[in-house]
């Protein structure tokens, strides 16, 4: 049964927070799906979760390249930008499965383009805009199936 917990921020540092809350407690194997339209704050959101997992340096957005690696943190931090891919077979050329059952945390950006290949165990982080609120103002819905 999912569980959905929601959260409110209202500045990219906050929304940078959670994502380190999220990335401190990150565990081996652990997969997020992070879905949003552009410019909600996925790059930002991703970038906590990287300095929570104690990567250190720029993390971007993978965006022609599908996976960025990172190994210096305390468990190696896969981040998957599947906005241009146009066949779900791209993942596997790229071997998805070793990051996703391995020993490190997945965040894959778009998630909702690749469905059928996501773990059934996996949080599904949905970030949203709501300009009546104000410009910086994102809901977060974190559902871990």
């Amino acid at each position: 049964m999912a569980r959905t917990t929601r959260i409110e921020t209202n500045t990219p540092e906050e929304t940078y927070a959670l994502g380190m809350e999220i990335g401190k407690k990150s565990k081996s194997g652990q997969v997020y799906s992070l879905i949003g339209d552009l410019g909600v704050g996925k790059t930002v959101f991703t970038q906590g979760v990287a300095a929570g997992l104690g990567v250190e340096g720029p993390v971007n957005s993978p965006t022609f390249t599908i996976l960025q690696v990172y190994e210096e943190g305390r468990l190696p931090f896969y981040h998957f930008d599947v906005y241009r891919i146009s066949d779900v077979e791209e993942m596997d050329e790229i071997g998805y499965e070793d990051c996703f059952y391995g020993e490190g945390v997945s965040l894959i950006e778009w998630a909702n383009l690749v469905p059928e290949i996501l773990p059934e165990h996996h949080t599904e982080v949905r970030i949203e805009k709501d300009l009546q609120k104000g410009f910086d103002y994102r809901r977060i819905s974190i559902t871990e199936y």
